[in-house]
């Protein structure tokens, strides 16, 4: 009996997908359609956030809208390939005016818990995933009109990350870059080097003629933005996890650049927003949203003298 990839992969379907691509924070969102239908679904959305000011805008999100609407497309699914800690996601926002279910991965609750105490989340908050209409699990269906799809769970930069393989495309979160760009890092709570090498094995076993589209693209070396790779391509050419790169080594690589690394400028507000498929924290007494701000939750010098 076929697995639900490679029933996925024997349909053939080549879905029509359109980038949209967020400067600040680098990200890239996705519509991807139905040839057959006017059903489509939208990966990674964002929500702009001026963090100097606490200002919010839908910039990114209007336009994901106004694209689907113009070509009079039917929304059906609004995905989340993890639990992003550089962008917050739009997700609600546009369910609120197009519909559409919120999907993400089941070890969101692992996040949720994690992240729940790290920001001291108020006791209503839910560590179920429940915020969220749907968890998918490996292998589960994603149907987009009559385009069909499935689940991988690709764990590694995060617990709840998830690769959705719909028709020929493949879309990777941040588990992978672009060939010039490399991998995700792994050292986030509940990260690991050895078990995102072995999700990315995973990605890289499907034909290397699928299509992948990542989720972010820092512009290495000055080039210009790109997207989309191939199987194929990254197995050749991935400067962190090509063809013969063993295990140890790529551990190695990860955990010495990850040492390297800064904490993304959002994953504060990014992390409170996005544990909640969106929505805010609740408001205080007087309707006023707030973000916290936990002192040292990531390192930092002792402050013990300094608490009042």
């Amino acid at each position: 009996m076929n697995s639900p990839v490679q029933t996925v992969i024997a349909s053939a379907v080549k879905p029509e997908v359109t980038t949209f691509f967020d400067e600040p924070t680098n990200t890239l969102s996705y519509v991807v359609k139905d040839p057959a239908s006017a059903a489509c679904a939208v990966i990674d959305s964002v929500m702009n956030l001026d963090y100097p000011s606490g200002s919010i805008s839908f910039t990114g999100a209007d336009q994901i809208i106004a694209f689907i609407t113009a070509h009079k497309l039917q929304l059906e699914w609004i995905l989340e390939t993890h639990v992003h800690a550089d962008h917050l996601s739009a997700a609600p926002y546009i369910q609120q005016r197009l519909g559409g279910r919120i999907a993400i991965g089941f070890n969101i609750s692992v996040v949720q818990e994690t992240f729940g105490r790290v920001f001291n989340a108020e006791p209503g908050f839910a560590r179920d995933g429940s915020q969220f209409d749907l968890l998918l699990r490996e292998g589960d269906t994603i149907r987009i009109g009559q385009l069909a799809g499935t689940s991988m769970h690709t764990p590694g930069h995060t617990p709840a990350c998830m690769t959705y393989v719909l028709g020929d495309a493949v879309f990777v979160g941040d588990t992978l870059f672009m060939p010039d760009g490399g991998t995700a890092r792994a050292d986030f709570p509940g990260g690991d080097a050895h078990t995102l090498y072995r999700s990315i094995q995973r990605i890289l076993s499907l034909p290397e003629d699928m299509r992948i589209f990542v989720c972010h693209d820092y512009l290495p070396n000055g080039r210009e933005l790109e997207y989309e790779t191939t199987v194929g391509a990254e197995l050749q050419a991935n400067i962190h996890v090509h063809r013969g790169i063993s295990e140890s080594v790529f551990v190695e690589m990860r955990k010495t650049r990850d040492a390297t690394l800064g904490m993304p400028s959002l994953i504060l507000p990014s992390l409170q927003v996005n544990m909640r498929a969106g929505h805010f924290p609740p408001a205080d007494a007087s309707g006023q949203l707030f973000l916290k701000l936990p002192v040292n939750a990531f390192g930092g010098a002792d402050i013990s003298s300094l608490i009042s």
